[in-house]
């Protein structure tokens, strides 16, 4: 193995990005976050280190698998590395910002590293950008943060999507009142993650009726809530699937264009979430481009929030691709000012450095379609 390809070797899961992409991400972010800001989601930035037990608490505890751990060499105590954003908003919110106006709007992006990829997402650091709304406790405010991130996709190009619904709580709160648990309730989890019809019959005991039935009606969320006038279910379901679908009327309203699914069983990737939550999938793209929905900012007794995280991975592979910036090159020996002009038209200027080189050879060579010639500047042709 040669000395350079050895430097370039980098841990499982780690890669480079390389110009162009490496623009295009930054680019991405930020044009998401102009839409965020301009729903008045104001922008903050926490560390990428947190103390472990401060990183792990409340909703964060389900992120404890996911998440990098070291020894502070300063004061020798545990810190974690993120493994999600969420969770350092929520920490924000109930502390540097406990005193501000409720709801509060919070936006941010950044990197973030887990401890290993899926198969669908090997990478085990990438960005993300998000918005959390946090103390608002309305269906309006589910609405907003799923309404909000599909328009975030679609101001970077990601068309096509498919916005599917589910409601965690909706089958804990099915099992408890059949009295299904123990073994049964765990091999009725495995079942319900498989959409295993035959097995949820198994094991689904007093439910198995009911569960059957709501994995049946889960699909387009018209058809799906239609379904449920026939469906027996235990009283203590009705509030839950009445705030379902009263969001999904309010998404409906401002988006009718939009594809909206519901899965009733769903709750893989919710572990945390209290309430009406969805995932994100895009044409083009392997899994889902985002996942969002109603949590506690801080455990079982926090505030209500809800919001939603973008994986910037997997959007940059469903987004419009960008346009090549226009490069101008710019003679040894031109004035340093010369190119202020063309940078304010969004020309990239490349300086030469090497006297005597001929213009359009160096023009080439460093990629420009633009050279500038005695104050004039002149397209180069093939």
């Amino acid at each position: 193995m040669t000395d350079a390809l050895h430097a370039a070797l980098l841990p499982e899961g780690f890669y480079d990005v390389l110009p162009p992409e490496a623009a295009q991400e930054a680019a991405v972010i930020e044009r998401m976050m102009t839409v965020l800001g301009g729903h008045g989601y104001d922008r903050v930035k926490p560390p990428l280190v947190e103390f472990e037990d401060t990183l792990l608490s409340g909703v964060g505890a389900s992120m404890a698998r996911h998440t990098f751990r070291l020894m502070d060499p300063m004061g020798s105590r545990m810190l974690g590395l993120r493994a999600d954003m969420t969770v350092q908003i929520a920490r924000i919110a109930r502390s540097r910002l406990a005193a501000a106006a409720r709801p509060l709007r919070l936006a941010y992006a950044g990197q973030v590293m887990q401890v290993r990829g899926t198969q669908l997402r090997p990478e085990r650091q990438f960005a993300q950008v998000g918005a959390e709304l946090i103390g608002g406790a309305q269906p309006a405010a589910d609405a907003e943060a799923a309404l909000l991130a599909v328009e975030a996709l679609q101001a970077v190009g990601v068309d096509r999507l498919a916005l599917d619904l589910t409601e965690p709580t909706l089958v804990p709160a099915l099992l408890g009142a059949h009295g299904v648990e123990g073994e049964a309730g765990t091999a009725l989890r495995h079942a319900l993650d498989r959409k295993d019809a035959a097995a949820i019959a198994q094991h689904g005991g007093a439910a198995a009726v009911a569960l059957g039935a709501l994995l049946a009606a889960s699909g387009p969320a018209d058809a799906a809530l239609a379904a449920l006038g026939g469906i027996d279910l235990p009283a203590v379901t009705r509030p839950l699937l009445d705030r379902l679908a009263e969001v999904v009327r309010r998404i409906r309203a401002s988006a009718p264009e939009l594809m909206v699914t519901v899965d009733f069983v769903e709750h893989r990737g919710f572990e945390y979430h209290s309430g009406v939550a969805f995932t994100l999938f895009a044409r083009g793209a392997r899994g889902e481009v985002g996942r969002g929905g109603r949590y506690r900012a801080n455990g079982a007794e926090g505030e209500e929030a809800t919001g939603f995280t973008l994986y910037m991975d997997t959007v940059l592979r469903a987004a419009a691709p960008s346009t090549a910036p226009r490069r101008a090159f710019l003679p040894f020996g031109t004035a340093h000012g010369a190119g202020a002009p063309l940078r304010a038209e969004g020309y990239v200027t490349i300086a030469g450095l090497e006297p005597g080189a001929d213009p359009l050879v160096e023009a080439r060579r460093l990629g420009c379609g633009w050279v500038l010639r005695d104050g004039r500047l002149d397209e180069i042709q093939d």
